[in-house]
């Protein structure tokens, strides 16, 4: 449930990534994961990877295959599977027939469609409850640590405990909420608590660094702006109690890459929040 890369603030959606060594004639890759496989199958004179999406939201992957006397038309691709597609992706042919073909693959995944297009017209609600202010930590372009990927997200200061709402309308696509550490070191982001809520442009909504046993909701269910859906918390990557937030767009090899987004609040319309600042949620 670990991916090799993590963001400087969050981890990424990218809990898998497997390394295995197949000899030509194995028929299946092994699946440790319950979310996508990649199966290999022998056909005559070629072997075919498929992939296979276990899971009722769309799943972006990235496959890198390394070969001996085996020859991939590309050696690395990345692509979104549908809703429990399973579709072939590659086929490597042999370079000589008198040599049995080795191969390595090593992939990784995360929710959501790298061919998302968001919604620029919405505007997104405070991801807490009406009436209430928090002061913004880190905004846009923070240098701390919202730079790259991470530009677009936004950090609230928040007691542990507050009630966190959801900032759009979508579907519950995982939650994390078994740890109760936070830490600054090399590999704290493995212990944040987090849910992650795919909207129906195919961006997902992620809010990180909940409090244990702090998810109000459950994979799968539907849930509107304003919903309380969450505990505010200090697990993971983070140096202080607070909420991270951002919308993304799924990315190569795991990544997520935020979007800019607008926030409406009691102040009005706001496209950068501003960091030190305190937005009431109208």
């Amino acid at each position: 449930m670990h991916g090799l890369f993590r963001h400087r603030g969050r981890p990424a959606v990218a809990w898998l990534l497997v390394l295995a060594v197949f000899v030509a004639e194995n028929s299946h890759a092994r699946c440790p994961g319950e979310w996508i496989c990649i199966d290999a199958a022998r056909e005559p004179g070629s072997i075919e990877l498929r992939a296979r999406n276990f899971r009722d939201l769309p799943i972006t992957f990235t496959l890198r295959v390394r070969t001996r006397d085996l020859r991939p038309k590309d050696p690395e691709i990345t692509g979104t599977l549908l809703p429990n597609e399973s579709r072939l992706v590659l086929v490597l042919w042999p370079t000589d027939e008198d040599r049995q073909g080795r191969y390595r693959i090593a992939y990784d995944w995360t929710i959501g469609s790298r061919d998302a297009v968001h919604d620029d017209r919405h505007v997104y609600r405070l991801p807490y409850a009406k009436g209430r202010s928090d002061r913004v930590l880190q905004g846009y372009g923070s240098r701390f640590s919202h730079t790259g990927l991470e530009e677009f997200a936004v950090d609230f200061r928040m007691a542990v405990g507050t009630p966190v709402h959801a900032a759009r309308d979508g579907v519950v696509a995982r939650i994390e909420e078994s740890h109760s550490r936070g830490c600054w070191e090399d590999g704290c982001g493995d212990y944040a608590n987090y849910i992650v809520i795919l909207h129906d442009d195919l961006t997902t909504g992620e809010y990180y660094h909940l409090q244990q046993d702090g998810s109000l909701v459950e994979p799968g269910e539907r849930v509107v702006a304003g919903q309380p859906i969450g505990l505010s918390g200090n697990t993971g990557h983070t140096t202080t109690p607070h909420l991270h937030f951002a919308v993304y767009r799924a990315a190569e090899w795991g990544r997520t890459q935020s979007i800019p987004v607008r926030f409406i609040t009691a102040q009005g319309i706001v496209d950068r929040p501003r960091r030190g600042a305190r937005y009431r949620a109208p």
